[in-house]
Formats: C-alpha cells, sequence, structure tokens
C-alpha cells in the first residue's frame, strides 16, 4: 500500500523565519529545496509571507514516509494510529509536524507553528480507510 501514496507539504513562513531555514530542516525527511515550490504572498495586515509547498508521489513518497516514521516515537505514531478515523478525509490522512522542532533537527507532532502533511492513498471502500493507513504506519516497526 505504501507504493501508492502521494504527500503533499504545505509550510507558512512568517516574515520572521528565514525560509532557508526551515528548506534546508527538510533534508532530514529527504527533501531538497527544489521540491517545493515557493510563493509569495501577503498576510492579514499586509505582511509578508512565503508559501511552501511540496507534493511528492511513488518512491520519493515512499522515501520520505519511512524516514518520517522512523524519526517519529513509538508513542507519536501508536497516537497517529488511533487517530486514522479523525483525521482522514477523502483518502487522505492530515497531520501537522511542529515547525520549530523540525529546524532543531527534531519531529514532532503538534498543532501550534505547524507544517501541515496530507498523506494520499486510494480507498475505494471506506471500511478500509483504518486497515490500509495502520499498514502505512506500520512500515518501520
Amino acid at each position: 500500500m505504501i507504493d501508492k501514496i502521494e504527500v503533499t507539504i504545505d509550510v507558512i513562513v512568517h516574515a520572521t523565519e528565514d525560509v532557508l531555514k526551515i528548506l534546508q530542516s527538510f533534508e532530514l525527511l529527504n527533501l531538497k529545496e527544489c521540491d517545493f515550490t515557493i510563493q509569495e504572498t501577503f498576510g492579514h495586515f499586509e505582511n509578508p509571507i512565503i508559501m511552501l509547498n511540496a507534493k511528492i508521489i511513488k518512491k520519493q513518497a515512499q522515501s520520505f514516509m519511512e524516514k518520517l516514521l522512523e524519526l517519529l516515537s513509538e508513542d507519536q505514531i501508536n497516537s497517529l494510529i488511533e487517530e486514522i478515523e479523525e483525521r482522514t478525509i477523502d483518502s487522505k490522512f492530515h497531520m501537522r509536524l511542529d515547525k520549530q522542532e523540525l529546524i532543531r533537527g527534531n519531529i514532532t507532532i503538534s498543532e501550534k507553528d505547524t507544517i501541515k502533511i496530507k498523506i494520499h492513498t486510494p480507498i475505494y471502500n471506506k471500511k478500509d480507510t483504518i486497515k490500509s493507513f495502520t499498514e502505512i504506519f506500520q512500515i518501520v516497526n
């Protein structure tokens, strides 16, 4: 099942943050700067914001997932497995990583100052959702 995944990563970089430092931190997860599209925009109060987006498929997505799961703690992986139903919408599993922790070289699930990750795999029967994503999250165990 992991060979049929697609991963989308979205990051909001505020004016006070170093976009290069954030891009370099993704090397920990087998991603390079060239994997991202960069869009400059403005926030609610006209403050400059940079949007980073990456969409990876096939072997690159598989490599990303293997590295991500290798770096997450067993407790965090188990927590993700327990929350599959709540985190899945239309065959896409939603999770967030702490941006500041990634810059420090740590992978931590968080809900504040985050990197949004959507993991998509084709699921043709909704009752197979838990089974399919559980298989994906257990590949390193």
